[in-house]
């Protein structure tokens, strides 16, 4: 039996570190935002229906998808953000269900499903436990300062935009605390793999 683990957290707050970590113990990991961006490479079905509902605005010259003409779109209007969202995220859980479905068919014992918006998108139950990546809010909002050289306000809105960390840690089945150096996050990483009996 393979046990698929859904792991999430916040912007800055180390999942992708975390991720990594998984990676390198040898644990195949499924990443929603990767999954999301071949989705919508041209001649997937999301990219026709995308330049269908958006025109050909959104396109570059070479076919592909302006990212930031078509973020600004759904940026500020809310009916085309669910639109597009409508589109992308049902092709993104296909990708995602069958690249875990090959990694059970080669023999894998567990499976993490990288997935930056677990609880907001309802994505439980593509997982059999599910881990957060905890940083207290001072901490995520420095890092992301830091990371990405926005201004506090910029930040603040951006951390604003997601569920909060302390509601996500509430819904996990375990929470890693990221707080500390990475050999801290490691040990809890290993010490909830060992008691859900992930076999690494």
């Amino acid at each position: 039996m393979t046990l698929t683990i859904g792991l999430t957290g916040g912007i800055a707050s180390g999942k992708s570190t975390v991720s990594q970590m998984c990676l390198d113990l040898g644990l195949p990991v499924i990443d929603a935002d990767v999954e999301a961006r071949l989705a919508v490479e041209p001649g997937e079905p999301a990219y026709e229906k995308i330049a269908t509902s958006f025109g050909e605005g959104i396109l570059l010259p070479d076919g592909r998808l302006d990212r930031p003409a078509l973020g600004a779109i759904v940026f500020n209007d809310e009916e085309k953000r669910l639109l597009l969202n409508s589109i992308v995220h049902p092709e993104v859980r296909k990708r995602m269900i069958a690249k875990k479905e090959a990694a059970i068919n080669a023999g894998a014992s567990t499976v993490i499903l990288d997935i930056p918006l677990l609880f907001e998108s309802k994505l439980e139950y593509m997982a059999d436990k599910t881990i957060v990546v905890f940083v207290d809010p001072e901490v995520q909002l420095e890092r992301l300062m830091e990371r990405n050289a926005f201004s506090q306000k910029e930040a603040e809105v951006r951390i604003g935009s997601q569920m909060p960390l302390q509601e996500k840690a509430k819904r996990a089945d375990a929470v890693i605390d990221n707080n500390g150096g990475l050999d801290e996050t490691k040990r809890q990483l290993l010490d909830i793999l060992e008691k859900w009996q992930a076999g690494i």
